[in-house]
């Protein structure tokens, strides 16, 4: 075993007595040594019940005869981030997170690995690990918030986001707005929506590395305690069998991956951590591919936020309407009905699955799901009945976007599906949001967001304050937005971002002026400035870099160093 090289022969007395020290035995010090990649703290509510669930893991290796050595890793709250210099540091983590687990992974000779992510960046930067160190592996996630309640019906933090541009458009009044706060997020767990942490939860189990049931058994269940501890016992199994991460993320797993990702409508940012992780895993991958699966795929879930909420509703009449009915899923429903499996079981009838890949069950996909059933159709739509017969990611491509741009479609209004309008440019995110809040931003137009990309940011951060600003406004239909940055998976309406090249790069988006006509086309896949070859060539003749924004420490160090979103701005 790879941890002999800590415990066996005279040479190594030293690291044995280092070992004692922290009272191991004997017994445990020549037992299969698990590294578990615990991500727990006290700042985000993810994360704050993942010391339980890596006691249950700790209690599951014991039980399959193990050695399981804690160790942490870092995690922040993209939500707490939002709107302020916290979110240039969220996309910039997940490598920090990667680079962390292979360091202490390789340094401490470990056999094999548990990982507990939850949130955002942590999810992919653990896969990336994964992928990278290559021992047998297995990732549990702390599972998702349940849904809140608000005078009868179903809420989460979505509408906090959208609840300053509901006060300001007089749908809601301040009360209003601290009764939904006190009710929107109950407890913990990851927030409780087809966000980007959910999303990449359900793409884990997905792509096999996760064990059935990890991206949806909501955290305040004792099934999630329970499938931890099966995550400890499967890790020494695949240790057994000498399964590892890249026997399991084949190109056959991400397809896999990405049909489910298009039939759940899971967030744009997984357009940035599934390319980066098949780099770790040295599977190639382009953007191209996403459209590919998109069009043969169907959406078969709409969970929150994808469908346009009636936000304030307080008529009981109302909330019966069938739209709100759909409008209300969240990840809990999404459990109910039979969860990723149900969906990959749906997706099977119709071809779209590889049922012969490996998983970290020991098993292939194909027994995997073999007994599953769809338990709700409501939720989960037959794969003859979708609720659309493309996927709910679309990439645009045109002369604004040559690399491409990212649109999640299935959580834009059909109306907004073909959109035009005068160009409203800014600089940074946070200028754009005091216009809209100025009331200074007109229906029809465009809000132009650039130098927010990877190395512009740096760190690239989501613009949700802009979009749900636009979206608590009852604008969602009326303004569109685009950037090379991104967008929360809690965006919702005609919001197109990653667009690559990023203007710090050169991209068309930096010579952009007030005023040029923008050309959406989501049916089409394209994005478009309704400009001349030669004025898009005299404009970049004039064009001159920006200077950095971020000129020392860890940022700075990024931004010379990330590649483009088009390629999953990864560190070169």
């Amino acid at each position: 075993m790879r941890s002999d090289v800590l415990r066996t022969g005279m040479e190594r007395a030293a690291a044995r007595s280092l070992i004692k020290a922290m009272g191991y035995t004997d017994e445990e010090m020549y037992r299969p040594l698990v590294g578990v990649a615990n991500s727990w703290n006290e700042i985000v509510p993810g994360h704050i019940q993942l010391d339980k669930i890596a006691d249950a893991v700790k209690a599951g290796v014991r039980m399959a005869g193990g050695t399981p050595m804690e160790f942490g890793v870092i995690g922040m709250c993209d939500g707490i981030a939002m709107g302020h210099e916290g979110m240039k540091y969220s996309l910039v983590t997940r490598e920090i997170i990667a680079d962390s687990i292979e360091c202490i992974a390789k340094a401490h000779a470990f056999d094999a690995l548990v990982l507990i992510p939850n949130c955002d960046k942590i999810v992919p930067g653990m896969l990336m690990a994964a992928a990278r160190v290559n021992i047998p592996t297995v990732v549990i996630s702390g599972g998702p918030m349940m849904a809140g309640r608000y005078r009868g019906r179903n809420i989460s933090v979505s509408q906090m986001f959208e609840g300053a541009g509901a006060l300001l458009a007089g749908n809601i009044t301040e009360d209003d707005l601290c009764e939904m706060e006190n009710e929107a997020c109950p407890g913990c767990g990851s927030c409780a929506g087809m966000f980007t942490a959910n999303s990449m939860n359900c793409l884990t189990e997905a792509i096999g590395m996760g064990l059935p049931g990890n991206g949806t058994i909501p955290a305040v269940h004792a099934a999630r305690t329970r499938l931890a501890k099966h995550a400890g016992m499967k890790v020494m199994e695949l240790l057994e069998k000498n399964i590892k991460p890249r026997d399991i993320m084949t190109p056959a797993a991400f397809a896999n991956a990405l049909a489910v990702d298009m039939a759940l409508g899971c967030s744009t940012n997984t357009t940035l951590h599934i390319p980066a992780i098949a780099h770790e895993a040295k599977v190639e991958f382009t953007l191209d591919s996403l459209n590919e699966i998109s069009k043969r795929t169907p959406h078969l879930a709409t969970l929150s936020p994808a469908v346009a909420h009636p936000e304030l509703l307080t008529d009981a009449a109302q909330m019966d309407t069938p739209s709100h009915q759909q409008a209300i899923h969240h990840i809990q429903d999404l459990d109910e009905a039979g969860g990723v499996p149900a969906v990959l079981k749906e997706l099977g009838k119709l071809g779209l699955i590889d049922l012969d890949v490996k998983t970290v069950t020991g098993n292939t996909l194909g027994v995997n799901i073999s007994g599953v059933v769809n338990r709700n159709p409501d939720v989960i739509r037959p794969a003859d009945n979708p609720y659309h017969e493309e996927g709910g990611l679309a990439v645009l491509k045109g002369n604004l976007a040559p690399d491409g741009s990212v649109v999640k479609q299935s959580a834009v209004e059909p109306e907004a599906w073909v959109f035009e309008g005068r160009a409203r440019v800014f600089e940074c995110e946070d200028d754009a949001v005091r216009e809209l809040l100025a009331g200074k931003i007109n229906k029809g137009e465009v809000i132009v967001i650039r130098n927010e990309g990877p190395k512009g940011g740096p760190g690239m951060r989501e613009m949700l304050t802009a979009t749900a600003t636009v979206s608590g406004m009852g604008m969602g239909k009326d303004i569109a937005l685009i950037t090379d940055g991104r967008f929360s998976g809690a965006s919702r309406g005609a919001c197109i971002g990653h667009i690559s090249p990023e203007a710090a790069s050169g991209g068309p988006i930096g010579l952009l002026k007030e005023g040029d006509i923008i050309s959406i086309d989501i049916p089409g896949k394209r994005l478009d400035v309704k400009l001349s070859d030669e004025e898009l060539a005299a404009r970049r003749a004039e064009w001159k870099a920006p200077q950095p924004r971020v000129k020392e420490g860890y940022l700075a160090r990024y931004a010379r160093m990330v590649s483009s979103a088009s390629t999953g701005a990864i560190i070169e």
